[in-house]
């Protein structure tokens, strides 16, 4: 990616404190917190990323029920807000 535009952002000091310790943390630039925070808050993901988050929920074999049970189990039963 291209670094080529650039833009000031100003922080109140408790803020850009805890950022450049979780940038220390990381081993990475505030940034590139910034930038990745962006990304992930605005959808500004890349084809490739997305993909990638696809396969890695697929990977993880969760339990899933067909499409009926599911059905039930997302509706709630109308006698659980009867008195």
């Amino acid at each position: 990616m291209a670094l080529t535009k650039k833009t000031i952002v100003l922080f109140p000091p408790e803020l850009h404190r805890r950022l450049t310790l979780i940038a220390a943390e990381r081993h990475t630039s505030m940034a590139d917190l910034v930038r990745r925070a962006c990304e992930r808050e605005y959808g500004c993901a890349t084809r490739e990323e997305k993909l990638a988050a696809v396969k890695r929920m697929t990977s993880l074999r969760l339990p899933i029920s067909d499409i009926e049970q599911m059905k039930r189990e997302s509706r709630p039963d109308p006698r659980d807000f009867a008195p």
